[in-house]
């Protein structure tokens, strides 16, 4: 009997081996097949989930003049206005990053650099095993950009056909769908095209080289090649290159979560009257056009606004594109604008302040500017010992600027006493000043001031932080 039951026990264990090692053997053969695809781990926060707890959605984007650029000190841009709107929907703030490369674009989305990528993709089946499309926004097909042809002379390298690129030089971005596209083409016409995968210049560049007469050729979009035109009326693109291809937003694969809100919010926003206007804005506008011939556009002349010359000459230790910043939402760049309370001027400059650090007429920009960088430098001086970050302490500082010391000062306190760290503006002191208009903390026996719109401060803190990123993406130090 004892015998029997051990030979059953061997059975037994021999058949529960056996089954393991089916599992594992046909798993490990899912796995490896292509059509497998990670989702990711629960144990871990996917990245819907790491979005929300830190409340930032990390986008990237390409720097040209329909994805993300500064025109006349405001940050604009199609898919810059596309992912706030993303954003208030979700509740959380945007932090962008610029990268044209899309490898490396692509890499910082596996290692969860970055949450979304913005970039106006063209959905391809060799991208898909890299990426993985959110519902596409537009419909676009790519065209050829070549010069026009002029009816005061011969345009002998004008083509009007697919064919006639045989034996032609195409100059495209380096690692684009352009790139592909071409190859491919190469075979379908039988013919050789001498493909230039450009490393320096961006789609936009290399199409302003066509206008110029430097390259004779290069592909972009349909949609970009319209919005050229405008700012480049001497190009053509009329030649399709390809059938109509789908646009889209990407995210790494495996985030099914997060990808299923991303295509249920652009689903809907799709439908929008806003939507609508903003393609037209960035897409069909005749001002687009100058937009992008601007000098104040940060594409084409690089430049904030018309007193970028003099702010860095008056800004000694602060980043001057900080000081713009300031400016921007101070007074939009206009030296003659005033307040109900009495402020004035570029950096809205108060009377009391004027008079404190001598300035004798605030109008006069160049004295307005030195008054406000004066009162900063008296701010930054309160908080340097206690505050050492910097980074936080520009905080502290734009509160200050913006609402007064001694508010800054009640909000520190609060914090402290409700054991939050007093020198941490995120979550700590600025929930504190936002809040002060509450009975409950303007009332606390730690307050000195009293009442304030602490909301307004800490609001005027996050968008000069904004607008003082975007400047450091896109506007040379």
């Amino acid at each position: 009997m004892k015998l029997k039951l051990t030979y059953k026990k061997a059975a037994a264990i021999f058949l529960v081996s056996f089954f393991l090692l089916v599992v594992i053997f046909l798993w490990k053969e899912i796995e490896d097949s292509p059509e497998f695809e990670p989702v990711e781990s629960t144990r871990s926060p996917n990245t819907y989930e790491r979005i929300k707890k830190k409340g930032t959605l990390k986008a990237v984007v390409k720097y040209n003049s329909s994805s993300y650029f500064v025109y006349r000190g405001r940050p604009m841009g199609f898919e810059y206005e596309l992912l706030q709107e993303l954003c208030d929907h979700l509740k959380v703030n945007l932090e962008i990053a610029v990268n044209n490369d899309i490898n490396e674009t692509i890499q910082g989305l596996k290692n969860n650099r970055y949450d979304l990528m913005a970039q106006n993709l063209t959905v391809t089946g060799n991208r898909k095993d890299d990426l993985s499309f959110t519902t596409p926004f537009i419909q676009t097909q790519q065209v050829l950009v070549q010069r026009k042809r002029n009816r005061n002379r011969a345009e002998p390298n004008f083509l009007n056909s697919v064919l006639d690129l045989a034996n032609k030089t195409v100059y495209v971005e380096k690692n684009s769908a352009y790139l592909r596209r071409l190859n491919h083409l190469s075979d379908e016409i039988g013919g050789t095209i001498n493909v230039v995968s450009d490393s320096v210049y961006g789609v936009e560049a290399l199409i302003a080289r066509v206008a110029e007469g430097i390259i004779d050729y290069t592909v972009c979009d349909e949609n970009i090649g319209i919005l050229n035109q405008f700012y480049h009326p001497e190009i053509d693109i009329s030649l399709y290159v390809s059938f109509p291809q789908n646009i889209s937003w990407a995210v790494k694969p495996g985030a099914v979560q997060w990808q299923t809100i991303v295509d249920n919010w652009i689903n809907e926003f799709k439908k929008t009257r806003k939507y609508h206007f903003l393609y037209y804005k960035y897409f069909e506008s005749p001002r687009a056009a100058e937009r992008r011939g601007s000098e104040f556009n940060s594409i084409s002349g690089n430049r904030i606004s018309k007193y970028d010359a003099l702010i860095k000459q008056l800004s000694g230790q602060w980043d001057w594109r900080l000081i713009s910043a300031i400016v921007y939402h101070e007074s939009r760049f206009n030296e003659d604008a005033g307040s109900w309370a009495g402020a004035y001027g570029l950096m809205q400059l108060m009377p009391v302040v004027a008079e404190t650090y001598g300035i004798e007429n605030v109008e006069d920009p160049r004295q307005n500017l030195t008054g406000g960088i004066k009162l900063l430098n008296a701010l930054n001086n309160r908080f340097i010992k206690s505050i050492p970050d910097s980074t936080n302490r520009i905080k502290f500082v734009l509160a200050a600027y913006n609402i007064g010391l001694g508010h800054v000062y009640d909000a520190q306190r609060l914090a402290s006493k409700y054991g939050k760290d007093p020198k941490i503006w995120d979550n700590s002191v600025e929930f504190y000043l936002r809040n002060k208009s509450q009975e409950k903390y303007y009332t606390d026996e730690v307050v000195r001031f009293g009442y304030c719109r602490g909301h307004e401060a800490t609001d005027y803190v996050r968008k000069v932080s904004n607008f003082y990123k975007q400047y450091i993406n896109l506007i040379e130090k």
